[in-house]
């Protein structure tokens, strides 16, 4: 599967616990959009409608050949994943402090999102992790501190 888009933030501002795949309903020019990479996870979440799992603010533009068919760039799109996984994730987002946010989709035959569950770092915890990083590109490059 080709991944089109990241939520590099999502790494960032989260502890990532476990990752989840899950189908999405889309419609045509959505998927056709999808597949040219026109896809903005930024700010996007999971969410949960009537026990349905929804994703919220997933961006998906229009895609120009198709373009008098309009769709809505960022409606709620339903997700398709196991009763078990489903109850998991309700599970996960009952608790205080964390959350489910996409981190890619791929596509494929179809179109795949994969989910993260993960705790809220800290600005000290990020900090720390830059710092970290930082001192690890020195040790590489051969460089003193």
């Amino acid at each position: 599967m080709k991944t089109v888009a990241q939520n590099r933030r999502a790494k960032f501002d989260y502890e990532i616990l476990e990752t989840i795949e899950a189908g999405i309903m889309l419609t045509g020019p959505e998927v056709k959009s999808c597949r040219a990479g026109h896809v903005s996870l930024a700010g996007s979440y999971l969410s949960f409608q009537r026990d349905i799992p929804v994703l919220k603010k997933m961006k998906i533009s229009k895609y120009g050949p198709a373009s008098n068919i309009a769709h809505e760039e960022e409606r709620d799109r339903e997700l398709l994943i196991k009763k078990a996984e489903k109850e998991k994730l309700l599970k996960y987002i009952e608790q205080k402090g964390i959350a489910v946010v996409p981190t890619e989709v791929r596509t494929g035959r179809f179109v795949k999102v994969l989910l993260a569950v993960g705790r809220g770092r800290k600005k000290l915890d990020k900090r720390a992790r830059i710092k970290e990083r930082e001192m690890d590109k020195k040790m590489r490059r051969g460089e003193e501190m």
